[in-house]
Order: structure tokens, then C-alpha cells, then sequence
């Protein structure tokens, strides 16, 4: 009889394991997330779709004029790409770790590794030529 019940805490267990939904980390689809040094390298292992990050600062007016280009991208390759900012005054070990020299400065992600590319205040046309060739 303790069997049984013993079998049955296990069953209970396995299914709770299999109903839950697998961790996504910080992504949320349509939106720019904030991406720091203590959540970059897990955010970008719990995803498989090319990740755009912005390299970026509150003091670069380049920088502020990209906001709305990166969150519009955001939204239009909703489901298909994540978006992600890093302030570099806050994070200067991902700025140096991806040698980032000038803001801002957009970094592609595949699979946790720098794939492209593009800095300065390159508009919509530029990032979204870069995202594209990283598409599948």
C-alpha cells in the first residue's frame, strides 16, 4: 500500500514538471528588454531566434534617436526576433567583453554568439537589413 502512494507522489510530480512551461528568460515578444551583466549569457541561452542588442547610453543623443527604431523593429518582428538594450556606463564588462568602442553600437546574437554587426545611428533600413540576414 505504501507503494502505491509512493507511486503516486512521483506521477504527481512528473506531471506537474511536464505541464509547466519551459523558462523563456526575459524575452517578451514586441518589446526591447533591459539586459544587464548579471542576466545576459542566461537571457541569451533560452532562445534560439536572433537576438538584436542595442549597446547604448542615456547621454548619446544617436543613441535616443535609435529608441524608436529598435522599439518599431521590436513590434514588427514580433515572434520572430527578440530585441534587447545594455547600458554600457552600467555594464562596462559586456561593452568591453563585445568591444564595443562606440555607441550605439547594435550587436546580432545567434545561438549566445555575436553574428553581425552595424554602429552609429545607422535608421531603420540599416538594423533591418542586418536582422534579415540572420533570419531563417
Amino acid at each position: 500500500m505504501a507503494e502505491d502512494k509512493e507511486l503516486e507522489r512521483i506521477k504527481k510530480m512528473m506531471m506537474r514538471r511536464l505541464m509547466r512551461p519551459p523558462d523563456r528568460g526575459p524575452w517578451v515578444d514586441g518589446e526591447v528588454v533591459e539586459l544587464s551583466t548579471s542576466n545576459f549569457d542566461d537571457a541569451l541561452s533560452k532562445t534560439a531566434k536572433p537576438v538584436v542588442v542595442d549597446f547604448w547610453a542615456g547621454w548619446c543623443a544617436p543613441c535616443r534617436l535609435m529608441k524608436p527604431v529598435m522599439e518599431s523593429l521590436a513590434r514588427d518582428y514580433s515572434g520572430r526576433a527578440h530585441f534587447a538594450k545594455v547600458d554600457v556606463d552600467r555594464n562596462q564588462e559586456l561593452a568591453r567583453r563585445y568591444g564595443v568602442m562606440s555607441i550605439p553600437n547594435f550587436v546580432v546574437f545567434r545561438n549566445g554568439k555575436p553574428v553581425d554587426r552595424a554602429v552609429g545611428a545607422v535608421g531603420r533600413p540599416g538594423l533591418e537589413a542586418m536582422l534579415r540576414r540572420h533570419l531563417p
